[in-house]
């Protein structure tokens, strides 16, 4: 069911246009600008931004607005019928991250249609050549739509490596078959990790029609909601959504060819990641990489008092962890004054836990019995906070992005 291509039938080198340091709004009109969408006019148009979670313009977690107003801008005059949607990650009310993330705004101004993907029922959708992926559980608007648009957020990623067009179309699976991608089990005979196999057998039925990455504000380090958000005031666009990632990781200063997901996708042939097989636009676009710090290989280092068990885990659980110890990493310790060091496990691969641990989240519910056990997929930072205090959760900012804060 891979919607309708942008791409020229008779290129086989993909365009991608690059436009720098003129602020969102500019960025976005000139990266589009070498885009033909002639074939656009009367026709339905999906705009699939990064909003699953509650985070302000500005925090790298979510597309800025005025990408997106321009996007509505550019596709209305092109003669589009235009609209936005998006299936926010678990916890999450796709009404609030649209309006925290200043996307309800500049649609407003527009009369631009926002739509929750997770309204209606899902439509089962086969995936003939998945490898560990045999069907798909589709918010439906992806079909309806004759064109669909992904409008990701320049991140790394602390599972994937990167989070950008790709792997943006992940938020238009319904509702909770997200988490599916993060509990496959091991691939026999292979090293490759289940998550990135996935994504490469996504983006055999999910591939958009364009891809404009939103290098406004990205996100190093922690991504794709705990990291440190890093300007770098770029705009990436492409008809071959696997071109544009491959110049978004140049961009951040790493190599799609290193990104699992990417590579397996591109050796497929959804799309192509080699620079030497595209025509990239302007000549001297490599002048603006600012190379992104890569999310830490032990996250232990953070919190040197605190052992994080982590095994086979989603990155769901993994942010929500680690924005609760940012805010409470000092707090914690007042529930466990006999104790130097906490042991905090979450993943579904644990077989044994030390006696004590604080096990999150429903894949660690098999060993609840070495300690205290958080229900959740994922558990919110008050549920956590309430089961090691034992008083009630009364925090009303569960799943917004500014929990980080003391």
């Amino acid at each position: 069911m891979v919607v309708e291509s942008l791409h020229p039938q008779d290129s086989s080198l993909p365009t991608v246009s690059v436009a720098q340091g003129n602020g969102a709004y500019a960025n976005t009109r000139g990266a589009l600008e070498p885009v033909d969408l002639s074939m656009i006019r009367g026709k339905r148009v999906l705009l699939k931004p990064n909003a699953g979670r509650v985070a302000a313009p500005g925090s790298g977690v979510t597309t800025h607005p005025e990408v997106v107003a321009a996007a509505i801008d550019v596709f209305r005059e092109a003669g589009a019928d235009v609209a936005i949607g998006e299936s926010p990650i678990i916890g999450v009310q796709v009404q609030e991250a649209f309006e925290t993330a200043g996307i309800t705004s500049v649609a407003a101004q527009r009369d631009c249609p926002l739509i929750d993907m997770d309204r209606r029922r899902f439509v089962e959708v086969a995936v003939p050549d998945g490898r560990v992926l045999h069907s798909l559980r589709v918010c439906p608007e992806v079909l309806e739509f004759d064109f669909v648009v992904s409008i990701p957020v320049m991140k790394m990623h602390m599972h994937t490596g990167v989070t950008l067009a790709v792997k943006n179309m992940k938020g238009c699976l319904w509702r909770r078959s997200k988490v599916k991608l993060h509990m496959l089990p091991p691939i026999a005979g292979s090293d490759e990790k289940p998550i990135d196999v996935a994504i490469a057998d996504m983006s055999s039925i999910l591939r958009p029609s364009l891809a404009i990455i939103d290098g406004t504000v990205g996100m190093e380090g922690l991504g794709p909601s705990a990291g440190q958000a890093k300007p770098v005031d770029v705009v990436v666009a492409s008809a071959d959504a696997f071109a544009a990632d491959a110049v978004a990781c140049q961009l951040m200063g790493t190599d799609a060819g290193r990104i699992p997901h990417l590579r397996m996708g591109a050796e497929r042939g959804f799309g192509v990641i080699d620079l030497a097989r595209m025509r990239i636009t302007p000549d001297n676009w490599r002048d603006w990489i600012s190379p992104f710090a890569p999310p830490p290989e032990n996250l232990t280092i953070q919190f040197p008092n605190i052992t994080v068990l982590d095994d086979n885990s989603c990155s769901a659980c993994q942010s929500t962890l680690l924005l609760f110890l940012k805010r409470h990493k000092d707090r914690i310790f007042d529930y466990f004054p006999s104790q130097s060091t906490i042991n905090i496990a979450i993943g579904k691969g644990h077989t044994d836990l030390p006696q004590g641990t604080l096990c999150i989240g429903n894949c660690t519910a098999n060993l609840r019995e070495m300690g205290i056990f958080v229900p959740g997929c994922p558990p919110v930072g008050s549920q956590i906070l309430s089961a090691v205090s034992g008083e009630p959760a009364v925090d009303g900012r569960d799943n917004r992005m500014d929990d980080e804060k003391p």
